[in-house]
């Protein structure tokens, strides 16, 4: 017999009758849902590329309060929680003090904070679309007394990584980026990932997950079928699994971790080595 899917899989909350149902239930929250839709519409009028419209919207988010434009209408408990929770969970799978790591969407630095502790001198590298975000992530820095790891952070205008050397991170992560992200942003991420791929390294990247029609809301959420996105990484020549034991954790996203297999003919003692350990 085959189990049912649990609500949230299948829910399109793009649907009229979706919205329908909300706000019958929550009614409280149509002005605001509103305003957000107006100044929404009013930004994707001023900013037809997404990036740009994103930036666009995490700045008007951050001036209101830095912490709800990185985690929503999160506690700081929860802000905190869920930093934690990306943490051990990396911890647990393979990440180790001297890897060099990417993280795609630092924010104000919610589980980056705990990588620039973790990580040997120098060996974080943040990157995000918004330079208001940034200077929070520096205060972080500066709040937990983190200047002696010495980690980078810089602005992207888009997911090529250009600006990034070859072959250099054994660990690029990216939490709720893919989930804001439409499908062409994700398409040049993993396009480019690779590139900057050291061997024996992977990519996590957690996403909305629906086992219904795709669909986005706002142009802010966006909601995919794993095999969407596991297809889309093998046509650059990646390896997707899903992250079946992410699901168990309190978070309401998803997760896949893609590597860069190697050609047998071309894979060294280095290279092993190099993958070695590492629990996928």
């Amino acid at each position: 017999m085959r189990t049912a899917l649990p609500s949230r899989l299948t829910r399109n909350r793009a649907s009229l009758a979706h919205k329908a149902r909300y706000a019958l239930h929550h009614p409280e929250r149509i002005p605001a849902h509103l305003r957000r839709a107006a100044r929404n519409a009013w930004l994707r009028a001023r900013h037809r590329d997404h990036i740009a419209y994103y930036r666009a919207v995490m700045a008007s988010d951050a001036a209101r309060s830095p912490e709800a434009a990185v985690g929503g209408r999160a506690s700081p408990e929860r802000w905190r929680a869920i930093g934690r929770m990306q943490f051990d969970y990396l911890i647990g799978h393979g990440l180790r003090p001297d890897d060099r790591m990417l993280e795609i969407g630092c924010g104000n630095l919610r589980a980056g904070r705990l990588f620039i502790d973790y990580l040997e001198p120098g060996h974080y590298y943040g990157i995000d679309i918004s330079p208001h975000i940034l200077v929070e992530a520096e205060r972080t820095l500066v709040r937990h007394g983190l200047q002696a790891k010495l980690p980078h952070l810089a602005i992207a205008d888009d997911l090529t990584f250009d600006f990034l050397p070859d072959a250099h991170f054994t660990v690029v992560h990216a939490h709720s980026v893919f989930s804001h992200s439409p499908l062409d942003v994700i398409d040049q991420c993993l396009e480019n990932v690779g590139r900057i791929l050291a061997p024996g390294g992977f990519f996590d990247f957690t996403f909305d997950r629906t086992e219904g029609r795709e669909h986005q809301v706002l142009r802010e959420d966006f909601y995919y079928r794993t095999e969407t996105l596991t297809d889309l990484a093998a046509s650059h020549g990646l390896r997707a699994r899903f992250m079946d034991d992410w699901e168990r954790l309190p978070h309401g996203q998803s997760k896949i971790r893609v590597t860069r297999p190697a050609p047998a003919s071309a894979r060294g003692p280095a290279d092993r080595a190099a993958g070695a350990g590492r629990p996928v």
